[in-house]
């Protein structure tokens, strides 16, 4: 099952679920204790809640009528980098300082994790995201994100664009947060998968494209059994002494990086897809 959340013409805002294989969503019927997408998610059971929450003859509605927003609420939006082969790879050869850090901590038992956004820093689907002004060179990478719950219950996944400015990461290690962290670094959407059995790894197929004045300049893809780290350990880590009141998105690192002589520009268009979730589609912006 995909939760989304939607914005019609006429501004209201909904929550809309899709199960395999329909052909649209059904809006869910809000009730008092769950009007907001955390209500769903962090529910002892997100699918029986949501069918209760249906109404018995629920009309299939086409997203095409309605703007799907980032599936975010009030959560914080964290990070954890060098899960992968090639983002180790990427990531020493951009940092001639910080090299043996990154070949460390891709062995390590203490995971990399950093924080990367708050939701008003977060772009949804079809809203433009940022590149720094002071970057003369910046990638995205496209990411699984996990959707944990305040207890530390991983509930769903989603896709996630971890925007990084590389040459400023390059430059010295510690600047990484602003590398990282600023106003449109995130994308996220365009729905959360529902965790209710395990991921297959091997079978989960995240690409990307970026397209150039309409034609492809660059594509990669990897699965997600390419992680060098299981998903259980990076929350376990996450979670140690620190807590997420409003549960908290977490961003599994990347596996597609494009060459060192690639970079974004304004106005390329991002598309990450991530097997039975979907495509999450920016356009990008220097401004």
């Amino acid at each position: 099952m995909l939760i989304s959340k939607v914005e019609f013409r006429n501004g209201g805002k909904a929550l809309a679920y899709t199960y395999d294989g329909a052909l649209g969503s059904a809006i869910l019927r809000p009730s008092n204790r769950h009007q907001t997408l955390a209500d769903i998610l962090f529910a002892d059971d997100p699918v029986k809640l949501v069918e209760s929450l249906s109404e018995p003859m629920a009309t299939m509605v086409s997203l095409e009528d309605a703007r799907t927003l980032a599936p975010i609420d009030q959560q914080e939006v964290w990070a954890a980098g060098v899960t992968y082969k090639r983002s180790q790879v990427a990531r020493m050869e951009e940092s001639e300082t910080g090299a043996s850090h990154y070949d460390r901590v891709y062995t390590a038992a203490r995971p990399e994790i950093f924080f990367k956004a708050t939701p008003h820093r977060v772009v949804g689907p079809g809203q433009p995201i940022r590149i720094r002004r002071d970057t003369n060179w910046s990638v995205p990478e496209p990411e699984l994100a996990l959707v944990i719950s305040p207890r530390g219950k991983l509930v769903g996944y989603t896709i996630g664009n971890d925007m990084s400015a590389r040459d400023i990461e390059g430059e010295n290690p510690l600047y990484l947060p602003q590398a990282k962290v600023y106003s449109g670094c995130c994308g996220l959407g365009p729905a959360v998968l529902l965790a209710t059995e395990p991921l297959d790894r091997a079978g989960t197929k995240i690409s990307l494209e970026i397209v150039r004045a309409g034609g492809t300049v660059f594509t990669g893809a990897t699965d997600v059994d390419q992680m060098a780290r299981t998903f259980e350990d990076l929350i376990d880590w996450l979670f140690r002494d620190n807590t997420f009141p409003n549960g908290v998105f977490l961003l599994t690192g990347t596996g597609v990086v494009p060459p060192n002589e690639f970079t974004l520009a304004h106005g390329d268009v991002v598309n990450i897809s991530i097997s039975g979730i979907g495509t999450l589609t920016n356009t990008v912006i220097q401004s």
